[in-house]
């Protein structure tokens, strides 16, 4: 079975995540993602995310972090997707590819139709994000 390696960006803006649609010419049409793509064999997976970004949305970004890998079997293929945490550091990000592109709180990114293989990098980026609030809660004076 064919497994697929892909970068794939969280990125902030403004307290807002981005989410990409899928196009309906795409597999899994319509279907929402983290924006990113295949990984190539020569690429570490943060050089592959910065290169899809700049094709996908003609952005730069800054990795702020990267979180845990992620691997999902569908029917006919296995993904491991690759998160990167970022923020915008170039460019206003453009349409190319997808059917929309969305800015959302963290906490309403279970409204959409994700693809998948996205679930437990958003399921982590929560935790992650949740976390990192607490202990900042906890370090303020009271």
């Amino acid at each position: 079975m064919r497994h697929i390696q892909v970068a794939c960006a969280i990125i902030e803006r403004d307290g807002k995540v981005m989410a990409a649609q899928r196009s309906a010419a795409m597999s899994m049409p319509l279907k929402w993602e983290f924006p990113g793509g295949k990984i190539k064999a020569h690429e570490t997976p943060a050089d592959g995310l910065h290169r899809e970004l700049v094709e996908e949305l003609g952005v730069k970004v800054e990795v702020l972090r990267a979180m845990p890998p992620a691997t999902h079997r569908y029917s006919n293929f296995i993904v491991t997707l690759h998160p990167f945490v970022c923020v915008l550091a170039g460019g206003e990000p453009r349409n190319n590819e997808h059917a929309a592109l969305v800015w959302l709180p963290p906490e309403a990114l279970p409204s959409l139709d994700w693809a998948e293989a996205d679930w437990p990098i958003i399921a982590d980026y929560r935790r992650l994000r949740d976390s990192a609030l607490g202990e900042h809660a906890a370090k303020q004076p009271s």
